[in-house]
């Protein structure tokens, strides 16, 4: 049986992305993904663009052979920037994308939002369509536990 990571590997997108499952390894039954969890956990724009590459790869991928992923990217730590009305460089991109992947959710851990709040002594204002979870790696791993694929990005 082929695997996910080997179907995603040879169509060249998963240079440098670890994929686990909840089974902890990059197995998958095929045809039987229920959606793919990507983790933003650094603030460096190459990073937030991968993720954002990674999304519409998935999607157009999955889209081609008749399949429809949920795809959700999940920020946590210092990758909440890419959520931020007022940091992050790819407003625009992150509005396309949404428009053009309908399956996509953009989840920003509360946690690290309340941390850079009480950091910085100011209120931040996400983007469009992001929404808040308690913890961002708790959405990670309730995910993984539900069957979704995990890259990391």
């Amino acid at each position: 049986m082929t695997t996910l990571f080997n179907r995603l590997s040879r169509r060249g997108l998963l240079a440098g992305v670890s994929i686990l499952t909840a089974g902890g390894t990059a197995a998958a039954k095929e045809d039987r993904l229920d959606g793919v969890v990507i983790l933003i956990d650094s603030n460096e724009p190459y990073v937030m663009g991968h993720a954002i590459s990674y999304s519409a790869n998935l999607s157009r991928h999955f889209a081609d052979r008749g399949a429809r992923l949920l795809i959700e990217i999940v920020a946590n730590g210092k990758g909440i920037d890419v959520f931020r009305a007022d940091k992050t460089p790819l407003v625009e991109p992150l509005a396309t994308l949404r428009q053009s992947v309908p399956n996509l959710t953009y989840s920003t851990c509360a946690s690290s939002k309340a941390i850079a709040e009480a950091k910085e002594q100011i209120s931040i204002p996400l983007i469009p369509g992001a929404s808040l979870v308690p913890f961002g790696i708790g959405r990670v791993v309730d995910l993984q536990l539900k069957g979704w694929a995990y890259i990391h990005a």
